[in-house]
This record gives C-alpha cells, sequence and structure tokens, in this order.
C-alpha cells in the first residue's frame, strides 16, 4: 500500500512530538505549529517511512495460521472448529477461503495477506465455521456472526471485489445486504 494523500496538521499546543497514523486513504503527520517549512518536509518524509514501514506484512506461515485459528475458534465459536491445517493458496481466484470438511483442511486465498488482519480472521471463522456447519444455512451464519467485525469484513470483502472486478460466490451474496 502506498502513502496515498499525506495531511500535515499543526497544532499550536504542540510543543516537540509529531505523531502519524493512518485515516483512511491517508496519512495523518501532527506536527507543531512552530515547524520551518524543513522542519515539516523532514518530518513528514520520516513519518510516512515509518507508517509504510509499519505496514508491511510479512504473511504469516501455515503453522502461525492454524495458531490463529485455534485461537479464533476458541474465542468465538468455543473451540468446536478444529482444522487439521490452514494454509495459503495461490490458486483461489474468485474464493476468499474454502474448507475441505474431510481433510478439515482450510485454505486461504493469498489476496488476503494484504487485507487488515480483522479481514483475514472473518474468513477464518468462516472456514472454521464449514467444520461446525457444512453449508451457508442460518445455522451456519448464526456461527460465522458470533464474530464481532463479521459485517464489517463481509462489507470490506464485498467493496474489495466490485473495486477489483471480482465476483463472489453465491452464498456470499446471498447473506449480504
Amino acid at each position: 500500500m502506498g502513502a496515498g494523500e499525506v495531511e500535515v496538521r499543526r497544532s499550536p499546543r504542540r510543543l516537540r512530538t509529531v505523531s502519524a497514523y493512518r485515516e483512511d486513504d491517508r496519512i495523518v503527520v501532527l506536527i507543531p505549529a512552530s515547524f520551518s517549512a524543513a522542519d515539516e518536509a523532514e518530518w513528514v518524509e520520516t513519518m510516512v517511512a515509518r507508517i509504510l514501514r509499519s505496514e508491511q506484512r510479512v504473511p504469516l506461515s501455515d503453522d502461525e495460521l492454524r495458531v490463529r485459528a485455534l485461537r479464533l475458534s476458541d474465542r468465538h465459536l468455543g473451540g468446536l472448529a478444529v482444522p487439521e491445517s490452514v494454509r495459503w493458496v495461490s490458486n483461489q481466484h474468485t474464493r476468499w477461503g474454502s474448507c475441505s470438511l474431510g481433510e478439515r483442511a482450510i485454505r486461504l486465498s493469498e489476496r488476503l495477506q494484504a487485507m487488515p488482519s480483522w479481514v483475514l480472521d472473518y474468513v477464518i471463522v468462516h472456514e472454521l465455521a464449514h467444520l461446525i456447519e457444512p453449508g451457508h444455512d442460518e445455522r451456519f451464519w448464526a456461527w460465522v456472526d458470533r464474530y464481532p467485525r463479521a459485517e464489517k469484513a463481509k462489507g470490506y470483502l464485498l467493496g474489495w471485489s466490485e473495486a477489483a472486478k471480482v465476483s463472489l460466490p453465491s452464498e456470499f451474496d446471498s447473506h449480504v445486504d
């Protein structure tokens, strides 16, 4: 993810400290009002680089994915969904994840590596829920919706898919308003 728009906010109350954070698609840099234009330029460059570095993600290993899935199962599904394996795959172009019930194996699209962790967690919970309820009926969605950010994550994935012109599987559309 690039820096996109950078917004500088000067504050007369801020004396020496500089901070920055991402707000939607822009990086906001907070600086003291007393900074010169040169100080501002130097600090903006430094803080934007810091934010971009923090956003670089190293993909989780398969073992780390499985541990994450077990924690999510414990937290949101009462520990009932226990996968044998969880791994990244590069061949899922219209799905975010899949679950093989016989093997108890969860496969996650590598596209998720660039998304916020709460979106990845939603997809993992979705696939874990299949280990409890195989279909996409109301019982299945009741399990998925135990994840507190489920609706937000569904909206994120729907928006991403629309922007990327990727069609989603029909079961996703049927549950997203």
